[in-house]
């Protein structure tokens, strides 16, 4: 059993998967910061200074925090659309270079046959 753990924790895909994990926290971190340090305040001076966070109502002795549940969704609705962002600036970059690699290299040596061989068929 061990040794079947071993071969499937070394599997490329499991280390993959990990390596992913690592640089998709650490790229969250970078995204949060963007929107709370960044484009947060600047809503916040667009919107005239409204802070959803404060947004609270009381049911009896429950706090029901709705702001918060708003102010959740801004900052998820802003780093999805930051994400969008990157992912298409990638995708352009990838199409670009398909394009470049797509276009096939004629060898002299065959152009020079096709032209021969159409000389010969005019003749």
């Amino acid at each position: 059993m061990w040794n079947e753990f071993k071969q499937f924790a070394m599997k490329g895909n499991v280390i993959d998967l990990a390596v992913g994990v690592v640089i998709g926290a650490a790229f969250g971190k970078i995204v949060t910061s963007l929107v709370e340090d960044l484009i947060m305040p600047l809503v916040g001076l667009l919107i005239g200074g409204l802070d959803f966070t404060e947004f609270a109502v009381t049911i009896g002795k429950a706090e029901v925090k709705y702001g918060l549940f708003i102010q959740n969704i801004v900052n998820f609705l802003i780093i999805a659309f930051s994400i969008f962002l990157v992912i298409r600036v990638i995708n352009r970059l990838k199409r670009k270079e398909e394009i470049k690699e797509e276009v096939p290299k004629v060898d002299t040596k065959e152009e020079l046959l096709k032209e021969i061989r159409d000389l010969l068929k005019e003749k």
